[in-house]
C-alpha cells in the first residue's frame, strides 16, 4: 500500500525538476511558493527555475551562495554601447550571478529613479542596497569585493548578452518580473 503513495510523490518530484516556481508574499504577509503563477491581485512575485535539471547545473559554491543571498546583483542597462558592454564583460569575467533589467521598461525606470534620486543613466549596478551609477571598473570591483564576491570566476561565466526587450505580462506589465533578462532604461527618462 505504501508503494502507491510514493508513486505520485515521485512523479511530482520528477515533473518539478524542470519546472518554474513562483515566490510571493500574500495579503497576510506569508511567503508563498508554488509551481503555478500567483493570483492576479499579487503584483510583485519572483519566478525561479527549479533546482535540478541537467547534471551540469551544479549548485553555486558556498562563498558565492552567501554573497548572492546577502548582496544580490542587478545590472540596469540598455543599448548604451561600450559602457553597458564593459559592465556585462566585468560581471561575466568575475562569474557574478546577476539579474539584468531593461532600463527602457517603465518598472525598471521607477526602480532606477528610487535608486538614483531621479536621473536615469545607465549602466547602474545594484549590489545589495547600494547603487553605482555609470561604469567605473575600479568602483564596481570594490563594491563586489566588499559584498564578498570572488575576484575570479568560481563558475563558468555566462556570455555577456544585450538585454532582451521587456515584454508586458497580462497581469501587470510594470510589476511582474520575468525569467528573462529585462533590458535597462534609456540613458535619460522623463520625470
Amino acid at each position: 500500500m505504501r508503494g502507491w503513495v510514493l508513486v505520485p510523490i515521485l512523479a511530482l518530484a520528477c515533473a518539478g525538476a524542470h519546472a518554474d516556481f513562483y515566490r510571493w508574499v500574500d495579503a497576510k504577509g506569508k511567503v508563498q511558493y508554488s509551481d503555478q503563477p500567483p493570483p492576479a491581485n499579487i503584483k510583485k512575485f519572483e519566478k525561479m527555475k527549479a533546482a535540478g535539471g541537467k547534471p551540469s547545473d551544479a549548485p553555486l559554491p558556498y562563498v558565492l551562495q552567501q554573497a548572492v543571498n546577502k548582496f544580490p546583483v542587478t545590472l540596469f542597462s540598455s543599448d548604451c554601447g561600450e559602457p553597458c558592454a564593459k559592465a556585462r564583460e566585468l560581471l561575466a569575467k568575475r562569474g557574478i550571478p546577476y539579474t539584468e533589467m531593461d532600463a527602457t521598461n517603465p518598472a525598471a525606470q521607477e526602480e532606477l529613479k528610487k535608486l538614483t534620486g531621479g536621473l536615469i543613466q545607465v549602466p547602474v549596478l545594484k549590489v545589495g542596497n547600494d547603487a553605482l551609477r555609470g561604469f567605473a571598473e575600479s568602483k564596481w570591483n570594490t563594491s563586489l569585493d566588499a559584498a564578498g564576491y570572488p575576484q575570479t570566476a568560481m563558475i563558468p561565466p555566462r556570455a555577456p548578452t544585450k538585454p532582451k526587450p521587456a515584454k508586458p505580462s497580462p497581469a501587470s506589465p510594470s510589476d511582474a518580473p520575468s525569467d528573462e533578462e529585462p533590458a535597462s532604461p534609456a540613458p535619460e527618462a522623463n520625470q
